[in-house]
Formats: structure tokens, C-alpha cells, sequence
């Protein structure tokens, strides 16, 4: 039996924006021929061989069903740099990016100092904070340890020699040692949530946490202040609607200076707090 006829970039791509998002289309096709987009632009009477169409087929349909574009590809952009990502790990979403740059204003560029990030997954939060604080000493945990391979490797593919990873749950790896900043992008949706079923390919430990969401939120705010310096911060990503319950929490565990960072879409996101007995984040 003959081969199949091998079809044009155009011809696939206009094939595919009828089935998915026109961007994942294009993203999900230059990946498989190793090209960038603008160069399916460019060169869009080109054959695509027929190897590589039925490869791109596949890939639409497990994008079709719902898997994320990232982990179809295998990487994610976060802050400065790609990441690896795997369904280990919860994908790097935008939001996060707003937890990084309120821990980097308060994290002093000429001093070293020791920050801790909880539930790193795929490292996004603590290498971002690494590569602009190279003075940093950063502790990256999680209790995962499929998803610490992970990053790990990105810390070696973007060369980074001052995060040191731990596994274990919240704040028990940190030890006895004191920190400036710990940051954490913890699970927070409700169990029963309708939104779990648009994330069902993502690992459900690092999304849902009890009935109201807040569970992991609770254990952290309870457990930092033993391991933060007076005067260090704690910074949590949560849910748009969970802004005054978090600060609640922050407020019931002795913390000062408590203030919520707002989204690109005006959403309460990050709650911020300071343990008292020093410098405060304002």
C-alpha cells in the first residue's frame, strides 16, 4: 500500500483551527516540525510529510479531549524563561507571575538572604526568584518527588546553583532555620468544584484542598511564623473569592502588614503578611 500523500502546512493548519484554539493549532504544529510559528506564516505551501501530519492529528485529538497544550508539548513559559512540565506538575499559569513580583520588591538584591517556596511543582516560583536574587538561598520543596525531578531539571537547564530542593510537606522540610520570604502557590479550589473537571489531566493534590479550598492555605499560615525571621514575609497565591478569608487567616495567626495583590483582571490573588518584630513589607 502506497504512503499517504504528504499535505501542505496551510491545508493542515486551516484543518485544524476548525477543531481547537487557532494559537494551540499553530503552537501544537511548529512543535512537531521543530519550526517556529512565524515560520509556518512563511512557508505555509510547504509539504508536511505524512509522519509528521499523523503525529499533529494525534496531538490535536488529546488537545480536542481536554489534556493541556503543555503538557502535549512538554513546556511552558513562565516569567524570563521555558520551563519543563509534566503531568507531575501543575501548569505554570500567568497569575503566578504577580506572587513572584511581590516577593522579588521586598527581597533585597545585595544581601543574602534565605527564601522558601512551598509546593514548587515544576519550580516556576522558586527558580524565578533564583535567577534575579542570584544572593538568594532558595529552599524549594515539595511532596512529590516525581514532580522535584522535574525541577531540578530545569534548575540545571537554566544553570541555576542556588536553590536546593527538599521533599516533604509545607514547612516541615524548612528545618530549624529562619527565613526572609516564604512564597507558596498552594492547592485552593474546593473539592466538588465544577472547575476540577476542566483540569482533570493536572495533578489533583496541587489543585483541590478540602471542602472550602483553604485546608493547605490554614496548615501554611499556621506553620510559618516559626520558620520566618521577625520581620519576614509569607506570600500566598489563592483563589479570586478568597481574598478576606485568607487575610482572616493571616490576621488569626499574628501577622502584620496584611494586604491582598490584585491581577491583571482586578482579582484579589496574593495576601501578604509580615511577622511582626521587624521591618515591614511597606
Amino acid at each position: 500500500m502506497a504512503d499517504p500523500s504528504p499535505v501542505r502546512v496551510d491545508a493542515l493548519l486551516a484543518q485544524a483551527r476548525t477543531k481547537v484554539d487557532h494559537a494551540d493549532a499553530e503552537w501544537l504544529l511548529a512543535f512537531v516540525l521543530g519550526k517556529s510559528r512565524s515560520w509556518l506564516y512563511a512557508r505555509g505551501d510547504d509539504e508536511v510529510a505524512a509522519d509528521n501530519a499523523q503525529r499533529y492529528e494525534a496531538l490535536l485529538a488529546r488537545r480536542i479531549a481536554g489534556e493541556p497544550l503543555a503538557y502535549l508539548t512538554g513546556r511552558k513559559g513562565f516569567w524570563r524563561f521555558e520551563l519543563q512540565v509534566t503531568p507531575d506538575t501543575l501548569v505554570p499559569r500567568p497569575e503566578t507571575e504577580l506572587l513572584v513580583e511581590l516577593a522579588l520588591a521586598h527581597l533585597s538584591r545585595d544581601e543574602t538572604i534565605r527564601v522558601a517556596d512551598l509546593g514548587t511543582g515544576s519550580g516556576a516560583i522558586a527558580l524565578a526568584i533564583a535567577y534575579e536574587r542570584p544572593r538568594a538561598e532558595v529552599v524549594a520543596v515539595d511532596d512529590s518527588a516525581a514532580a522535584l525531578e522535574v525541577a531540578q531539571a530545569n534548575a540545571r537547564a537554566l544553570r541555576l546553583t542556588n536553590v536546593e530542593f527538599r521533599n516533604g510537606h509545607w514547612c516541615e522540610p524548612l528545618g530549624e532555620a529562619l527565613y526572609d520570604t516564604i512564597a507558596s502557590n498552594p492547592p485552593y479550589i474546593a473539592l466538588g468544584d465544577l472547575h476540577l473537571e476542566a483540569l482533570r489531566y493536572e495533578p489533583a493534590s496541587a489543585l483541590s484542598s478540602g471542602s472550602d479550598g483553604l485546608d493547605a492555605i490554614r496548615e501554611i499560615v499556621r506553620t510559618a511564623p516559626t520558620h520566618l525571621k521577625p520581620g519576614g514575609a509569607l506570600l500566598i497565591e489563592h483563589g479570586r473569592d478568597q481574598g478576606a478569608a485568607v487575610r482572616a487567616l493571616f490576621a488569626d495567626a499574628g501577622f502584620i502588614d496584611i494586604d491582598t495583590g490584585v491581577d491583571m483582571e482586578r482579582r484579589e490573588r496574593v495576601t501578604s503578611g509580615v511577622k511582626p518584630g521587624g521591618p515591614s513589607l511597606g
